[in-house]
């Protein structure tokens, strides 16, 4: 008998998949109306890479580019938390994820040519890793296939795209406004601080894996207080510097959670840029 969770999957002609073992090795694929094969987007959560957070916050996000023709492969994965969250796994989790899609892109109608990443927050990071990941060094721990799955490009929402900045902002804040040392979830998620942990930055920041070869779209709330606007500006020049193609959109007035609200104004301008990421 399924479970009420099932239930709801199969109205939302949805369904769970495991790409892997563990227990968080799953996604719930969403199909559009109508014969594929379909364009896919790939959809990964935030929350800070902690456990405490998981896919159901990307669900009517998935659900809505659904609706709108774009198959959804919304992940979950290890984090910070979880028997193997973190680096290494985390990364691992979210790779294994998106090379599932070639297993099951026959039965479901997936056309992966047209395949994007979009991710919100600690998604983002994880989206952009996801198209610069080919750009590993040989041997590295998080080369998980010699061919990984090559996406047409990379949205990223209020995306933590540099976490070496992003540690030093959330350092030095705290430093400056509580005078004592508290948890830093980039130092928790990498497994130390830049100084520590220099290697293993270089591999999981996306700024650090520049260029991609890769179309990214970078959309950001400038009143996000989150991850501020300027991880997403900055990486900007660094990527066109070294030759990518970037695109970033500026929201006024808008915050770190109301980007991926798709009750509100902004969310029409968000789905017009996948869409046209997808079709192009």
């Amino acid at each position: 008998m399924a479970t009420n969770h099932e239930q709801e999957l199969q109205r939302a002609n949805a369904v769970r998949l495991r790409y892997g073992e563990n227990e968080f090795h799953f996604g719930d694929l969403r199909l559009p109306e109508g014969e594929g094969p379909h364009p896919v987007v790939i959809v990964i959560h935030g929350g800070f890479w902690k456990a405490m957070f998981d896919l159901d916050l990307m669900t009517p996000v998935s659900e809505d580019l659904a609706r709108r023709g774009l198959a959804t492969w919304n992940i979950e994965y290890r984090r910070v938390g979880d028997a193997g969250g973190g680096y290494p796994g985390t990364l691992q989790d979210v790779a294994s994820a998106a090379d599932f899609l070639r297993q099951i892109a026959p039965t479901y109608q997936l056309d992966l040519s047209r395949t994007v990443a979009l991710g919100h927050s600690a998604g983002g990071h994880l989206a952009v890793w996801l198209a610069a990941r080919h750009r590993l060094p040989e041997g590295s721990i998080l080369r998980t296939s010699n061919v990984p799955l090559a996406v047409k490009g990379v949205v990223s929402l209020g995306g933590i795209i540099d976490l070496e900045l992003m540690w030093k902002l959330i350092h030095y804040k705290q430093r400056i406004v509580s005078k004592v040392e508290v948890e830093n979830p980039v130092a928790d998620f990498v497994g130390g601080t830049p100084t520590q942990v220099p290697g293993r930055y270089k591999e999981v920041s996306p700024v650090a894996l520049l260029p991609l070869h890769t179309p990214q779209i970078l959309i950001h709330g400038d009143l996000d207080v989150n991850v501020p606007v300027k991880l997403s500006s900055l990486y900007k020049e660094l990527a066109e510097r070294a030759g990518d193609q970037v695109e970033m959109i500026s929201l006024p007035n808008v915050e770190h959670f109301e980007i991926i609200d798709q009750s509100s104004e902004v969310w029409t301008k968000i789905v017009t840029e996948v869409l046209e990421l997808t079709h192009s």
